[in-house]
């Protein structure tokens, strides 16, 4: 339901979701905790159910640079998905969240169980991570 611009949109009905599920692992994350580490090279997104998190930078000018605040209904780390690059930020939770996980792994095994649904998934990630990298490179800020 987020109407962000770089919403995750995969137009996933119910079934989907039900299809979906099994490769997907949830999370609770207590406010302060660290979901992604910048400079890590773990290969997982994350949907965010319930609860914000911010999108920071470190090792810049002094202090931590935000990114973004995501909403329900984001994804993060969605790069990872694509190519086995480091992450660019840190990702933290402000409140209590709820993420699920898609490690490329899982990702793996439902692109040979459920194509469709898998390339469903896929363009959905590419078109968050295309609408980011635009407005990265105005606002002059690393890829999340």
């Amino acid at each position: 339901t987020l109407n962000a611009a770089d919403a995750f949109n995969a137009g996933l009905g119910a079934q989907h979701w039900q299809t979906l599920e099994p490769y997907l692992a949830r999370h609770n994350l207590r406010a302060g905790d660290l979901l992604i580490r910048q400079g890590d090279a773990d290969r997982s997104a994350y949907l965010l159910e319930q609860g914000n998190l911010q999108v920071f930078v470190t090792g810049g000018p002094p202090g931590r640079q935000r990114i973004a605040i995501l909403r329900p209904g984001s994804l993060v780390g969605e790069a990872s998905l694509f190519a086995e690059v480091p992450r660019s930020a840190n990702v933290e939770a402000m409140t209590p969240c709820v993420v699920w996980t898609l490690s490329v792994a899982r990702l793996e095994e439902l692109c040979a169980r459920a194509p469709s649904l898998a390339l469903q998934v896929m363009r959905a990630a590419g078109a968050v991570m295309a609408v980011r990298m635009r407005d990265n490179l105005v606002r002059g800020v690393p890829l999340i």
